[in-house]
């Protein structure tokens, strides 16, 4: 079969299939709608008494489940969800990528967040990376091969949550994912399409032998083993921490970096460190949302939130050309901010309070146009006082909740896949800007740009939502509307997140694109042709994109019935379960 002939037919099945997604998703909507007058939900909240476990592959769920019935909590439960989702979901996260979280607990009635991100490779500096890619005629950092790989920092997020606040011993917690690992689970329906579509990478060292051993990706319902990914976690819950840092794991990193010319080192692995960091938020009508600072991009979805709340969406409908225009614009304002000031911290001094602020927020909010789509916006000026993976979600009988997102940023990572350890190191090092004097350049021992930011929610200092939207720059227009659709629309967790997504793509990004045009609007199925129609007469226009709408995973807490409702959207192979 020639290789437009493959594509054709690839786009057929994905056409057929989206098809019959929309005829399921319809006719399930219409009955929802007969009986609750809400028409978005695919099916109903899931709701239990002492526990909830909700994340983007249902044997990763019942693991989560497992671990706290054998006496774990729920952070136990999250790290034990995690390395299930590594074996099982390869094509978005594991050992090799990085990891952020919120935590609640709730003997002491605070948050706690922490960055798991790594860090680029010490011994390249700009210069020496800068003539590597005029060599090969590039200009931004490629997604794959050596140049990308920063520290993964993955493994020591997972020993930082269980040293503070763990209870079972790592082994046990690990376990599950071991006897899977070496025996085998069946590749669920979506995940086998994202990795039938990595083939590419089977020319990267090491990525056949670990994700394609029959030469080819597993297909749904097949079997798949990963016995090299099995002793890996072995050693590390035999080991700890330090087996992959500083150990044999971190020498066979080496050894493999230095055979195939990559950069990253034992001292990389050796220094790195996870960082504890405080949440931060802001008030919307009555809820507080929550994100963690940069390097990551939560605090767009706190800017976008605050430029919104001073619209009356009570008289603005759900769907309707006014919310699609405010959205929208909303967020290209705070993609400006992202795309300059969102970077390490370590390296800069981020205005991180001055952007969530009322003042600078009202200050942004006025430039929006109410009737005219704008095609740039500069960068604001937030010094006023001075002068993109999966996502799951878990809680437990204590009423702790863990908010947890990890990836390799695209699908697999770079390809590389280090000796015979199971895992694919990540790409996120692809983020940097590589002009000097940005917020966001390239530096040895730095942090990248990230995407992929947990959210939490609390209301009248409880814990109302732990919640996450998975998908790069999806991820805070996600928030937002995940926020909007349950306070705004009155939506439940459920159908907040089946809800019909708006998606704008085109703005200015901390690689050093910049938006001239005002981008394009992408729009579900789900709004009507008449609103499309308005919202090309104020000016937007309205893109194609039918497949980068994210996937979404939440638990709310109702403290009146003392009870958890969970919900896994339609998008993902996931499951919301709970007892």
């Amino acid at each position: 079969m020639g290789k437009f002939n493959e594509v054709r037919v690839g786009w057929s099945r994905r056409f057929v299939t989206y098809f019959c997604a929309w005829l399921v998703f319809s006719g399930m909507a219409a009955a929802q709608d007969r009986i609750t007058g809400k028409p978005f939900a695919t099916r109903s909240e899931v709701i239990a008494r002492r526990a909830m476990a909700a994340t983007s592959q249902p044997l990763a769920t019942q693991v989560a489940l497992d671990i706290m019935r054998g006496g774990g909590n729920a952070i136990d439960a999250a790290i034990a969800a995690n390395a299930a989702l590594g074996l099982m979901e390869p094509t978005g996260c594991g050992m090799g990528g990085d990891l952020f979280a919120i935590v609640w607990i709730q003997a002491e009635r605070k948050l706690y967040g922490l960055n798991a991100s790594g860090r680029s490779p010490k011994g390249l500096n700009y210069d020496d990376l800068k003539k590597i890619l005029d060599e090969q005629r590039l200009s931004k950092i490629p997604p794959l091969g050596p140049l990308p790989i920063s520290v993964p920092g993955c493994v020591d997020g997972w020993f930082e949550l269980h040293q503070r606040f763990g209870k079972l011993p790592m082994h046990q917690i690990l376990q599950p994912t071991i006897d899977y690992a070496r025996d085998g689970f069946p590749v669920s329906e979506l995940i086998a399409y994202y990795w039938g579509a990595s083939r590419r990478l089977g020319q990267y060292p090491g990525f056949q032998e670990t994700f394609m051993p029959d030469g080819r990706a597993p297909r749904k319902g097949e079997i798949f083993r990963n016995s090299r990914l099995a002793k890996t976690l072995e050693r590390i819950a035999a080991g700890g921490r330090d087996e992959f840092y500083r150990g044999g794991i971190a020498r066979e990193i080496d050894q493999f970096m230095r055979a195939h010319g990559g950069f990253l080192r034992y001292d990389d692995l050796a220094d790195h460190r996870s960082e504890w960091v405080e949440p931060v938020a802001i008030d919307y009508r009555g809820y507080r949302v929550w994100e963690l600072p940069p390097n990551g991009q939560g605090i767009a979805a706190l800017q976008m939130l605050g430029m919104l709340r001073d619209y009356d969406f009570s008289k603005i409908p759900f769907g309707s050309a006014e919310h699609i225009h405010l959205f929208v614009e909303a967020k290209k304002l705070a993609f400006e901010d992202r795309a300059h000031f969102y970077a390490d911290p370590a390296f800069n001094r981020i205005p991180t309070l001055q952007l969530i602020s009322d003042q600078y927020l009202q200050q942004r909010r006025m430039l929006i146009d109410p009737q005219r789509a704008a095609d740039r916006y500069d960068v604001g000026n937030p010094a006023i006082e001075d002068g993109d993976t999966i996502y799951l979600t878990v809680a437990d009988s204590e009423r702790n909740m863990v908010s947890l997102i990890q990836s390799n940023y695209r699908g697999f990572g770079s390809g590389w896949c280090p000796a015979d350890l199971g895992f694919c190191l990540q790409d996120r090092g692809e983020m940097f800007d590589m002009s000097p004097g940005r917020f966001n350049t390239y530096a040895p021992g730095k942090r990248p740009f990230h995407t992929i930011i947990p959210a939490f929610v609390t209301k009248d200092d409880q814990p109302f939502l732990s919640f996450g939207v998975m998908g790069g720059a999806t991820q805070p227009q996600g928030h937002v509307q995940i926020v909007m659709n349950i306070v705004d629309f009155g939506m439940n967790i459920q159908e907040a997140g089946d809800a019909p997504r708006i998606l704008h793509n085109g703005s200015s990004e901390p690689t050093g694109e910049r938006m001239t045009d005002g981008g394009s609007v992408s729009l579900e199925s789900g709004f009507s042709p008449a609103v499309i129609e308005r919202l090309k007469e104020l000016g937007h226009k309205i893109g194609r994109d039918r497949g980068n709408f994210g996937g979404y995973q939440g638990i709310r807490y109702d403290p009146v019935h003392d009870v958890y409702y969970g919900a896994s959207e339609s998008r993902k192979d996931g499951q919301a379960a709970g007892y």
